[in-house]
């Protein structure tokens, strides 16, 4: 059924959004205070379920594209963020229905939310991944051949530009260069899509599940338990190491933040390897976890998320992990979103540290 959002439920469902952007997606406060804005000026949004979605629908994506690091201190407006929906909607010569998230995690949650409101439109319960990747293609979406482009894009100083490809991997190849000469951070648009396509691609209920995310951590410390674990009961995951960080290496390259962080507890480390989002996590130089499954940072006690620019010496932290779609688990999508392909020469592991065996019953990327 259909649900509402104000402007008092975005504290919440930002944190949720966090705790699934692996440490990637963007600020969340930043993506808070901008649908916090939006929903004032506006009015609340209406959140629709998949099954509520007409078959002939036109759904599109909004998202920020580019290092998290950058915008923190590049700040997004409302105009940036509904520019690349007008223009798309005037590419296709059709009024957009529907907006939807491409990811669920980090401020890739809360963009989609201001844009909603600002422009009228309902918003879908769902998203493209599960949880947050660094790359543009790396959708469910792509799996069942639906096309990143026509992709629209926008920057702060009311540049914009409607880009067409041959694939999704050259969306985020064009659109990747275009963005690193725009100061690394512009908004986005795309991915058009039926209603009867989105029931099929998205991650049904991702909204849903910030909230009772967020919920929970804010639940678990008014009486007085958990949150860390409360989270991890929440997400089916485990939690993989609790200590305290000891080094930092980060740095935005080519539109990305990538870098590591060291984590040493009582007689072990752990090494956290990212490109905006955690990607990788080894025990004293042992695989435990890798991408496709989901690797979160949480502040020790109180639960709060800690993003990949977040990351500071001395920290006390504790490291979750969580199963992915089931649907990241195919060949195809593991070739698209796998360790291997972020040059890591290691077996996927999913969150419990089994090797990978990818599901065969998945669908295979489009040609």
């Amino acid at each position: 059924m259909s649900w509402t959002i104000s402007a008092e439920l975005i504290p919440g469902l930002a944190r949720g959004a966090a705790v699934l952007g692996t440490g990637g997606g963007g600020d969340p406060y930043i993506g808070a205070l901008l649908a916090a804005q939006a929903l004032r000026e506006h009015g609340d949004v209406t959140v629709v379920t998949l099954d509520e979605v007409p078959d002939d629908a036109l759904v599109l994506t909004v998202a920020m594209m580019g290092a998290p690091t950058v915008m923190v201190e590049k700040l997004p407006s409302l105009t940036e963020v509904v520019a690349p929906v007008h223009a798309l909607s005037a590419s296709l010569g059709r009024p957009v229905t529907h907006i939807a998230c491409a990811e669920v995690g980090g401020v890739n949650s809360t963009i989609p939310i201001a844009a909603a409101a600002a422009l009228g439109l309902p918003l879908i319960d769902a998203d493209g991944m599960g949880r947050a990747f660094p790359e543009l293609q790396m959708v469910l979406p792509t799996l069942y051949g639906i096309d990143a482009s026509p992709l629209a894009f926008s920057d702060e100083k009311g540049n914009t530009g409607v880009l067409t490809t041959v694939d999704n991997s050259w969306t985020e190849r064009i659109a990747r260069v275009a963005c690193v000469e725009m100061g690394c951070s512009v908004m986005i648009s795309g991915f058009p899509m039926s209603g009867a396509q989105a029931r099929e691609a998205l991650v049904a209920d991702s909204l849903s599940l910030c909230r009772e995310i967020g919920d929970g951590i804010e639940a678990a410390r008014a009486e007085k338990a958990d949150p860390v674990e409360r989270t991890v009961q929440l997400l089916g995951g485990r939690e993989l190491f609790s200590g305290k960080v000891v080094d930092v290496e980060r740095a935005t390259t080519t539109g990305f933040a990538r870098g590591r962080v060291r984590i040493d507890g009582v007689d072990a480390s752990l090494e956290l390897s990212f490109q905006n989002e955690h990607l990788m996590a080894a025990l004293d130089g042992v695989t435990l976890v890798t991408t496709p499954d989901l690797i979160m940072v949480l502040e020790h006690d109180s639960g709060e998320p800690i993003t990949t620019e977040g990351l500071r010496y001395g920290q006390r932290v504790r490291v979750i992990s969580a199963p992915s779609d089931d649907r990241w688990h195919s060949p195809a999508a593991l070739a698209m979103v796998g360790p291997g392909y972020f040059g890591y020469e290691v077996p996927s592991h999913r969150f419990d540290g089994t090797a990978e065996t990818p599901a065969p019953d998945a669908p295979e990327v489009a040609a």
